[in-house]
Parts: structure tokens; C-alpha cells; sequence
């Protein structure tokens, strides 16, 4: 238990903080989930439209200290590739067709 004032204070702003944190990185989740969901079973361009909407929650996250920026520069780079994936071979990425098809490009 915090005694002093200033302990007190570091108490309350770490809860603020801590709330923010949980926001943001719930928010981030969500984006992915969505962008997975479409590039599963949505149209390329619904694919796109998600990917654009996850890049920028990742990239504000990332901006506000809630993940490093290096993780969310790689989050985004690996959610790229999959949609490349999913846009060059026509198959939702994942699947055993679409790594075939991207080979042989």
C-alpha cells in the first residue's frame, strides 16, 4: 500500500494508464482479427479496406508507447504479406493452393 502522497499519485496514474493500454491493445486485436476474417473469407478489396483500417490502429498504437514500434512495424509488415498472398494467388492465404500458386510465380 502506497504511504506516501506521491506514491499515492503513481498509483492513481498507473491505473489511468494501465486502462489506456488495455484499450488500445484490445482495439489493436480487434483490427487484426477483422483483417484475418477478411482476407479469410472477404474480397480482396474488403481485404485491403482492413488492412489499411489495422496499419493505422497498429501504427497509433505503436506511436503511443502501448507496443514498441519495431513490433508494430513487424505486425504490419507480416499482415502485408499475407494479404500479398491472399491477392496474388486468388486463395484465401493459408491454404496449401495459395502457397503453391505464390511458388510458382
Amino acid at each position: 500500500m502506497a504511504h506516501s502522497l506521491s506514491a499515492k499519485k503513481r498509483v492513481r496514474q498507473n491505473e489511468t494508464r494501465n486502462g489506456l493500454n488495455r484499450f488500445r491493445k484490445r482495439k489493436m486485436r480487434d483490427a487484426i482479427k477483422e483483417l484475418l476474417e477478411k482476407i479469410a473469407h472477404g474480397t480482396v478489396d474488403e481485404a485491403k479496406a482492413a488492412f489499411k483500417t489495422a496499419a493505422r490502429v497498429i501504427d497509433r498504437t505503436s506511436s503511443k508507447g502501448t507496443i514498441h514500434k519495431n513490433q508494430g512495424a513487424r505486425r504490419k509488415s507480416r499482415l502485408n504479406a499475407r494479404l500479398k498472398t491472399r491477392v496474388i494467388s486468388g486463395a484465401p492465404a493459408g491454404t496449401k493452393s495459395a502457397a503453391k500458386k505464390v511458388k510458382k510465380s
